[in-house]
């Protein structure tokens, strides 16, 4: 029998990339997302259902829950991917906006896990994969709120991944840096435009766009395809691994956060980001 994924945020970007991956190697797909009577590129079939499932709305998680297991009979891998992030300095941004930012990276995400959870459990088997960030293993100014919830999204896992592997469930996190193929920074790009700047920032703000400029210069050609890619190894690899590094424009940060002594890393960080630059 062939074995059942669910994704969320599949309207673009990487959930619309994973869900294309797995059903290439055969899977059912429950490719989930707002609104899927607007989805032009995923096209429904016998293998892959478009279900309306948004994190933030509770009944929509439960709906698309039960649609998946009536239609295929099982989940053996729920792909946690929607997100989005805020750009700008913190006190620019409306609490309003910090709460939403959490609704979807965070507690949307354990929504959705704990709605998987029942059937899983029932299995003994199964895999929960989050998609975290580069930004959920070390941090970058003007994104200090999507920061804390992949932060928050990683240590949930990893606690997570101890209570579950011994009822043979194992849950994955993967990172990706920043891939230019999604609409990600469409919608970052969209909330700083509605913000008031604060002028005592101003200079930082400055030294910080260049540096972000240079970053994305430096940036390999990672793609959405080759992140899920990654999710579906992380998927089928039958390991118990829990962390996977999904593109290699965010080793040196990954490696500089975890490999070297604090006071190295934090001096790095400041240094590159003073409003001298």
């Amino acid at each position: 029998m062939s074995k059942t994924v669910l994704v969320t945020g599949c309207s673009s970007g990487f959930g619309r990339d994973i869900a294309k991956e797995f059903a290439a190697q055969g899977w059912n797909v429950a490719a989930t997302m707002r609104t899927p009577e607007k989805e032009t590129e995923l096209q429904a079939s016998e293998r892959m259902g478009l279900l309306r499932l948004d994190v933030q709305d509770r009944a929509s998680i439960d709906a698309a829950v039960a649609s998946t297991l009536a239609r295929f009979g099982s989940i053996d891998v729920v792909v946690n991917n929607a997100g989005f992030g805020l750009f700008g300095v913190f006190e620019e941004t409306a609490r309003e906006k910090i709460l939403e930012q959490f609704e979807v990276n965070v507690f949307g995400m354990m929504d959705v896990t704990r709605a998987v959870l029942p059937t899983l459990r029932k299995q003994r088997s199964g895999v929960v994969i989050n998609v975290s960030s580069g930004a959920g293993v070390f941090t970058l100014p003007m994104i200090s709120a999507y920061c804390a919830s992949k932060f928050a999204l990683e240590g949930f896992s990893e606690a997570l991944s101890y209570e579950l592997l011994p009822l043979g469930i194992r849950v994955k996190i993967v990172e990706p840096g920043g891939v230019t193929s999604t609409r990600f920074g469409e919608r970052s790009a969209k909330e700083a435009g509605e913000r008031t700047p604060i002028a005592d920032y101003a200079p930082f703000v400055e030294g910080a766009g260049r540096v972000f400029a240079l970053l994305r210069q430096a940036r390999g050609m990672a793609t959405s395809e080759e992140v899920a890619r990654v999710i579906f190894e992380a998927a089928t690899d039958g390991t118990d691994r829990l962390r996977y590094l999904a593109t290699k424009d965010i080793t040196p940060l990954v490696e500089a956060r975890r490999q070297t002594s604090e006071e190295a890393y934090i001096e790095m960080m400041r240094s590159r980001f003073s409003p001298k630059l």
